[in-house]
């Protein structure tokens, strides 16, 4: 009895043990494979298209919009396709087909008879200049569509050209077109043709830029000067008139009274916005604006909030205007009291007291004016509760009326130019989110100096221009990352908003005379604005941070369960 124990006891081990090491191997390859799958998958951007957008806000009805406050998208970054320009600014881009059929018109011209030897000095009003400007930029410029050219200048030395142009960038939707205007050094290759041998940085070639508007500016002590002498002339942000009273009486108009939206933070300023002026496309109605703004005091320098913004200073009005019938509040309001002053019959109006009363039951109304109030506490007096239940099938909401400021993206440009076009970068989320351990455990250690620096080394190539959209306050939090990358940070470009800059001079004159600040959501706009046109970018929740699915299900998970506004 004790020979067969001692033979079938070893067996029975044996065979425990090889099912515990299968059972094992199949665990670790369980981990293996579940952990490969987390390490590489790439939850869908929620902001990547304006049907996901949309669907994303939805999902809650009192929704308190915690997104993520430092990026922000318009409708020309979620637009899927470039927006057709109108009939008075499209121009035919510059092509390599382009360039050959100018070739063409000129093939009988030949340069001087002596030869190149006989040329100390370029002669830059000849056509084929340009044609080998054209060339050089299409080829190291990939990244920029070449709208016009004016025609090139003498340089500083002989043997230089300064040229002007107009072009957009391949990743903005939008049809603005934007200037730049540099220095080239020119030599002759074979048969005597013209070629560039450099071309010098962003706005170098000074003799070619057009002269524009001059702008007068004062001080307060009474003194004179120009800050800058330039504006952009193609910005025609005026606000429209209505006309005479035979219009505004024939006209039909939408009017929301301010409700509980007013400071409250930008996600959710726009969502309200488009969800009213979506009703007054809707009911086919002009839409009654008010241009006045109001700035979150997490957005605001001093803590606090601040009344009075225009709306101008951060959104494009003047595509607004042209894509949507809106009219300004002081301008209604004045033809409104003109009209009642002057006539015995009143201008018909609708008041409507609940936001429970749909855009359906109004399509039929009318009335001239109808005035949605907006009087209930919070959140029933948000604005887009309008739009939430049965209207939410028949209300789209017009994110392609929504651009960001012109003036702001020629920040955009100029930081953008001024590293060549040819840059990386990378987006850090910090802030109170880096500070908010149980819904972003992970995120604080995985945007530290160190861990950028290791996970960096593997995305970007050493030494290339690396720009940093982040909402970290301290500028030197990001010092290590210098010793591997040329870093550029929005705060560097400061002198393109101080008080000598062309956007310091417009928008002091939008704001009655007095400065305006350059404020947290202005540098959301420019920030987001230049990580779209990087080469390569890097994402905090998609590529730095170990919680990336954990932070969007706890997003999704706060949305769905938040039922209590701000």
């Amino acid at each position: 009895m004790k020979e067969l124990n001692s033979t079938t006891d070893p067996i029975g081990q044996n065979l425990i043990k090889l099912i515990s090491n299968v059972c094992f191997s199949v665990f670790v390859f369980a981990v293996l494979i579940f952990t490969v799958i987390a390490i590489t998958y790439q939850p869908p951007d929620p902001w990547e298209s304006s049907r996901t957008l949309t669907r994303v806000f939805t999902q809650v009805e009192n929704a308190t919009f915690q997104t993520d406050s430092s990026v922000l998208k318009t409708g020309e970054d979620v637009a899927t396709s470039p927006v057709a320009a109108p009939p008075n600014a499209s121009v035919v881009p510059i092509t390599e087909s382009v360039i050959e059929k100018s070739e063409d018109k000129m093939s009988n011209l030949s340069l001087k008879s002596g030869g190149c030897e006989d040329m100390t000095a370029v002669n830059c009003s000849d056509p084929r200049v340009l044609i080998a400007i054209e060339r050089f930029n299409l080829k190291f410029f990939k990244s920029i569509v070449f709208l016009e050219y004016r025609s090139p200048v003498n340089g500083s030395r002989p043997d230089e050209c300064d040229v002007a142009w107009r072009f957009r960038n391949k990743k903005e939707k939008s049809w603005r077109r934007y200037r730049d205007f540099r220095r080239f050094r020119i030599g002759y290759g074979e048969n005597c043709t013209y070629k560039v041998l450099n071309a010098r940085g962003w706005h170098s070639g000074i003799n070619a830029r057009r002269p524009r508007n001059r702008v007068n500016v004062t001080k307060s002590g009474g003194v004179a000067k120009l800050a800058p002498p330039f504006r952009d002339d193609e910005i025609n942000d005026t606000i429209p008139v209505l006309g005479s009273d035979a219009s505004f009486r024939k006209g039909k108009y939408l009017y929301y009274s301010r409700g509980g939206d007013y400071c409250k933070g930008m996600n959710h300023y726009l969502w309200s916005f488009l969800c009213a002026l979506g009703e007054a496309q809707y009911l086919n109605r002009t839409f009654v604006m008010d241009l006045s703004i109001c700035l979150a005091a997490t957005y605001s320098g001093k803590n606090k909030d601040e009344e009075g913004k225009d709306f101008r200073f951060y959104f494009d009005f003047e595509h607004l205007k042209e894509v949507a019938s809106i009219v300004e509040e002081g301008e209604f309001l004045r033809d409104w009291k003109k009209w009642d002053k002057t006539h015995k019959k009143k201008i018909p109006v609708r008041k409507v007291a609940t936001h429970k009363v749909t855009p359906l039951q109004l399509r039929k109304d009318k009335s001239t004016i109808i005035q949605r109030q907006f009087d209930a506490p919070e959140p029933e007096n948000y604005w887009y509760r309008v739009c939430e239940g049965e209207a939410a099938k028949y209300i789209q909401r017009p994110w392609h009326t929504l651009w960001k400021s012109k003036r702001l993206m020629n920040i955009v440009s100029e930081i953008s130019g001024r590293m060549d076009w040819d840059f990386d970068a990378v987006h850090v989320v910090r802030g109170e989110k880096a500070q908010n351990k149980e819904m972003w455990p992970h995120l604080d250690a995985d945007t530290s100096p160190d861990s950028l620096v290791a996970k960096l080394q593997g995305m970007i190539q050493p030494w290339r221009n690396l720009y940093v959209a982040t909402n970290e306050p301290f500028y030197n939090y990001f010092d290590k990352l210098r010793s591997h990358y040329k870093v550029h940070l929005l705060d560097d470009y400061k002198e393109l908003w101080g008080n000598t800059s062309e956007w310091y001079n417009e928008t002091r004159l939008l704001n009655g005379g007095r400065p305006v600040d350059f404020d947290g959501y202005m540098r959301v706009e420019v920030d987001t604005e230049v990580l779209y046109r990087a080469k390569t970018r890097v994402e905090t929740f998609h590529n730095l941070t170990m919680s990336t699915m954990v932070y969007y299900c706890n997003l999704y998970q706060f949305k769905a369960s938040n039922k209590v506004g701000n």
